[in-house]
């Protein structure tokens, strides 16, 4: 008895060393792209929320996957990744041990809640899923496809096959909701509420705006009640109506929202009925479900609201938004109990202060800017004023000030205070929303470009409008100052030309026939690169093209050189960045990362990391020198049909090294530590790993020259062996102190 009870505390301790590591860890690394060191925003809130059946998790998806959430701690837990695009629907069955998800592209999958790990993936659907229930029993899982597919499809939880042949509608399928009995499956497709016999999968009514004159719009979003009498639907003529599911008549409808109602749900106890309102309307109102009346409205989010979700127990109403928030609220006062944040919109724009220690980005139609502490990975600041979406950002040079610019009818330049955050200026005069802005080297003088046709020099001091160039027939999309200030470079959206601007005299220099939508200036001024469906380089002196910088297939959408002008960086709309050899003209190597557009590239002052913000709403950091540019990386992988481990780098090593492979299939992988006698000195259980190459830094296994006990060893030759399943190879290397 003493000896199991000893077992069980060991047990338990390990446990909670477990649990307190993974706790620990930073969730800016969480399952980052290959060669990517660190993640800054953790995605935009892109579709629903769920609580857990026991309270203690809430699941929110995003643009990179699903978040999980403690309840009590508001602390994220896991991030669930494993979709190639963004999350539209998330679900816990009744038991509370799987969480299905249905996304943009065209899958569904399920995971284990424990573990976190992925299960299974049901296809069949041809367009995005855009809704996904569980039946009451947890036994069948419902989905609902976009316009492409417009099926709804019942699948079998333990085989992940479909249960029948899918139902077909004439547009997409916009929700869908069990009853509590299981008895009855209601979708929502073209407006219309169908209500499916789940035995038969015959159709036992339909609900559509006609019927009492109930909706003047279509219907977009519906619930049961806990007790399964009455159903809510809200829809986009801004009102909710409730139901009797047995006549099939109207109880109530329900107007107070200023926009549509996105999502509607039931307390536990079928008392209040909240729903949430969605683009221009950012509110969630409560109601009473007996009496049909209004009951109070949450007004914190400054955001349509993208769902909204009662804790099981009765105690917590969450709500999500595209304001980038999730806020909890008591449900006795509505008082909002937490909130959580980091969740913002896609990102337009990115530059670096001069110290290299903070990074401003621009929210896109948020209308706000946010500031990054570099070294922490966490948002500084958030600058708020814009009325419309902000497009562009940049440092000055002397780290003082920071440009915003604002788009559509805003038509406004800010600049704001680096170090404070207040608003010093606002310069207007554009008839349009701006697209660009550029410091000049000396930080007295900004550019601003405009869908005007117009690019605009502003003094930063006294807002004094010191000239406007004209040339462009059409919007300019993109400007730069040359090192030295003496050149502006200005592009045209459609007029597929790049203007030369003398910045002392105001004169045109030369313009460059080339169709482009990005610019960038060489450190030493003398190159000018420019990017569309390949990169060109062009020298500056004559204005005429002396390289092209081949391998894009998205087009090219930023632009980016090394301090040292060596490398130069270019991003793409399929999530993938380019780095380039200068000097010779040639494709250094390729990152694959987000998975949407990186709208802009920066390197950081020191040239030691290169930024990518995406429209997935995430800035990802990747470390130079590279992996590949590291002496003994290895710059190429073996066919991914074999599974291998290739040689620690560097090698030798002092004090400490990692150790590339790559997987043909997901394997338990675990290196072990030999001396040249061949004893054991250290093992590190890598861990489940999916199919693919482990080369870089921050994915490779990693050994920092020590034994079991924490002490380091001394010079030497050692031996690793890599086990992946049943394959198992050893290779020697070397520590030189």
């Amino acid at each position: 008895m003493k000896t199991m009870r000893l077992s069980i505390l060991t047990l338990l301790l390990v446990l909670a060393l477990f649990l307190q590591n993974t706790s620990a860890q930073d969730y800016t690394e969480w399952h980052l792209p290959e060669g990517v060191k660190a993640r800054l925003g953790k995605g935009r809130i892109s579709g629903n929320i769920d609580f857990s059946p026991d309270n203690h998790l809430l699941a929110v998806s995003s643009s990179i996957g699903i978040w999980i959430y403690d309840v009590d701690t508001l602390q994220a837990v896991n991030l669930l990744t494993g979709h190639t695009s963004y999350v539209e629907s998330i679900a816990f069955s009744p038991d509370g041990r799987t969480l299905a998800s249905a996304g943009d592209d065209s899958t569904v999958r399920l995971w284990d809640v424990a573990s976190g790990t992925h299960r299974m993936v049901l296809t069949g659907h041809t367009s995005w899923v855009g809704s996904v229930a569980f039946s009451p029993d947890g036994q069948t899982l419902a989905s609902g496809a976009g316009y492409w597919d417009r099926t709804l499809q019942l699948w079998d939880i333990a085989t992940g096959e479909p249960k029948a042949d899918p139902i077909k509608f004439a547009s997409a399928v916009d929700a869908i909701a069990f009853s509590p009995d299981g008895h009855l499956l209601a979708s929502v497709s073209d407006g219309i509420v169908h209500l499916w016999n789940t035995t038969t999968l015959e159709l036992e009514a339909t609900f559509d705006r006609d019927i009492n004159d109930a909706h003047t719009d279509d219907v977009n979003s519906v619930a049961f009640s806990p007790d399964g009498n009455t159903f809510a639907t809200g829809n986009w003529d801004d009102t909710v109506c409730l139901w009797d599911v047995a006549t099939g008549t109207r109880k109530f409808t329900l107007t107070g929202h200023v926009g549509s109602v996105r999502s509607v749900a039931f307390s536990p106890d079928g008392q209040t009925l909240a729903s949430a309102g969605s683009w221009e309307d950012s509110t969630v109102c409560l109601w009473d479900v007996a009496t049909g009346t209004y009951k109070t409205t949450l007004t914190a989010h400054t955001r349509g609201i993208q769902g909204i979700a009662f804790s099981p127990d009765g105690h917590l109403l969450a709500s999500a938004s595209s304001d980038g928030t999730v806020r909890l609220w008591d449900t006795v006062n509505y008082h909002q109990r937490g909130m959580l944040t980091e969740h913002i919109v896609e990102i337009e724009s990115i530059s670096f202060s001069p110290d290299g220690k903070t990074l401003v980005s621009a929210g896109g139609w948020d209308k706000k800017v946010y500031l990054w502490d570099i070294a922490n990975r966490k948002p500084k600041s958030v600058l708020i004023g814009h009325t419309n979406s902000v497009t562009s950002v940049a440092f000055s040079p002397d780290g003082r000030t920071i440009a915003s610019a604002g788009s559509w009818d805003d038509e406004t330049v800010r600049l704001w205070d680096a170090i404070s955050g207040e608003l010093k200026i606002i310069l207007t005069g554009h008839s349009r929303g701006i697209s660009s802005v550029a410091f000049h080297p000396n930080s007295r003088l900004i550019a601003s470009a405009g869908s005007d046709e117009r690019v605009c020099l502003w003094d930063t001091v006294t807002g004094y409008h010191y000239a406007t160039f004209l040339g462009h027939i059409d919007s300019v999309a993109s400007i730069t100052f040359s090192p030295d200030g003496r050149t502006l470079a200005s592009t045209g959206t459609q007029d597929q030309t790049v203007r030369l601007w003398n910045v002392i005299d105001r004169q045109h220099i030369a313009t460059l026939r080339t169709r482009t939508q990005s610019l960038a200036f060489s450190p030493d001024g003398k190159t000018l690169a420019t990017g569309w469906a390949d990169v060109l380089l062009w020298d500056v002196a004559s204005a005429t093209e002396k390289a092209t910088l081949t391998g894009h297939t998205e087009g090219v959408l930023s632009l980016a050189f090394s301090p040292d002008g060596n490398i130069l960086a270019s991003s793409g709309k399929k999530g993938r960045v380019y780095l380039w050899d200068v000097p010779r003209a040639t494709q250094n190597t390729a990152l694959t990362s987000h998975v949407s557009a990186i709208n802009s590239l920066a390197f950081s002052p020191d040239g030691r990391t290169l930024v990518g913000a995406s429209n997935d709403a995430t800035i990802l950091l990747w470390e130079f020198p590279l992996p590949q540019q590291t002496a003994g990386a290895p710059m190429q992988s073996l066919p991914l049909s074999e599974t291998s481990v290739l040689q620690n780098y560097p090698n030798p090593f002092n004090p400490e090294t990692w150790i590339p492979y790559q997987l043909a299939k997901s394997s338990e992988v675990t290196v072990r530590i030999y001396t040249a006698g061949g004893t054991l000195i250290r093992t590190l259980a890598v861990g489940h790993r999916a199919a693919g190459t482990y080369q870089h830094r921050h994915t490779a296994a990693y050994w920092d020259g020590k034994n079991e006990m924490g002490e380091p060893v001394s010079s030497g030759v050692y031996f690793y062996t890599l086990t992946a399943g049943e394959f198992t190879a050893t290779r020697k290397m070397l520590i030189r102190k």
